[in-house]
């Protein structure tokens, strides 16, 4: 069945790369809903704004939706909280732009999730099966998704810097495995970008306590890494994050190598436009039990220091 919250939760903070205080509400919806965002520093219908694929724009760095009028950025880390615990239904209520980044990772949007609890909808949820496989390929990165019982994520890295170097680790995203292995792996980058990217106008509001920062073997974030591969382990729940805008769960494998947003958002576009490549199937309780938040429960949420 479709779930939503069983009460609405806020958070505050700070965004990541504009450097704004913003607080967010997520509320319960209605069966069929879906996941939308409102600006509240906005009016009217230009104020609301579809968590779904088609409504990704350009920008460098962070997943950004928008209509006509409005735009919200930095959704990922929350719309990946959304799809880890099995949310199919919410209305996030937002007084800026961007999401905030809390510390890094998706783990504060988790806690306050199976805080409130999930209720159960009179409808039926839907699930998006891969049928074909479709890959996109921009220069050495690549994504792609092909037939799977369950949504599989596989991803690939590689950098120059030694804390992170070369990783690679898949993982099968059923019954609580992204807030058992992935929902406290925090965003990183290198030091050497930190000042190329502030003179851009972007990482405004990032710092030591918000995400993993490396210089060379070093890692420069106050405890080090959460995991010893933390960053692969994040551009999975980017990964996971950009997926859920497909607006249904999927059914399939996912693989990124040195892959980013645009270039997820780009395999869903590759994806909707073939429809032979997709199904669109109502979910019968054997699927229900292989999607990411099925038996989802407060202990396997990992204790972070």
């Amino acid at each position: 069945m479709q779930t939503t919250l069983k009460s609405s939760i806020s958070f505050s903070g700070t965004g990541l790369h504009s450097g704004r205080r913003v607080q967010v509400t997520v509320h319960p919806a209605s069966a069929e809903y879906g996941i939308w965002f409102r600006r509240t520093d906005l009016e009217g219908a230009r104020a609301l704004i579809p968590a779904r694929w088609d409504a990704v724009v350009p920008c460098r760095l962070c997943t950004k939706l928008a209509n006509a009028r409005a735009e919200v950025a930095t959704v990922e880390h929350l719309m990946a909280a959304l799809a880890g615990c099995g949310i199919h239904n919410a209305l996030i209520e937002i007084d800026g732009p961007e999401l905030p980044v809390m510390d890094g990772s998706a783990q504060p949007f988790v806690e306050g999730f199976l805080s409130r609890g999930l209720r159960r909808l009179a409808a039926p949820a839907r699930v998006l099966r891969i049928l074909e496989p479709v890959e996109v390929i921009d220069g050495d990165a690549r994504a792609s998704l092909s037939p799977a019982d369950t949504l599989e994520i596989e991803f690939e890295i590689d950098f120059a810097d030694g804390a992170i170097g070369h990783q690679r680790k898949a993982l099968n995203m059923a019954n609580g495995s992204f807030v058992r292995e992935l929902c406290d792996s925090r965003t990183f980058c290198r030091s050497a970008d930190v000042d190329a990217m502030r003179a851009n106008g972007l990482a405004l509001g990032g710092t030591l306590r918000n995400a993993v920062v490396v210089d060379g073997e070093r890692v420069l974030s106050p405890g080090g890494l959460r995991h010893a591969d933390e960053p692969v382990r994040h551009k999975m729940l980017d990964a996971l994050g950009d997926l859920a805008l497909a607006g249904a769960p999927i059914l399939g494998r996912y693989r990124g190598e040195r892959a980013g947003h645009a270039l997820t958002n780009r395999l869903l576009r590759a994806v909707f436009a073939r429809p032979g490549a997709f199904r669109l199937e109502t979910c019968s309780p054997a699927m229900a039990d292989r999607l990411p938040g099925a038996g989802l429960a407060a202990a396997d949420l990992r204790a972070v220091a």
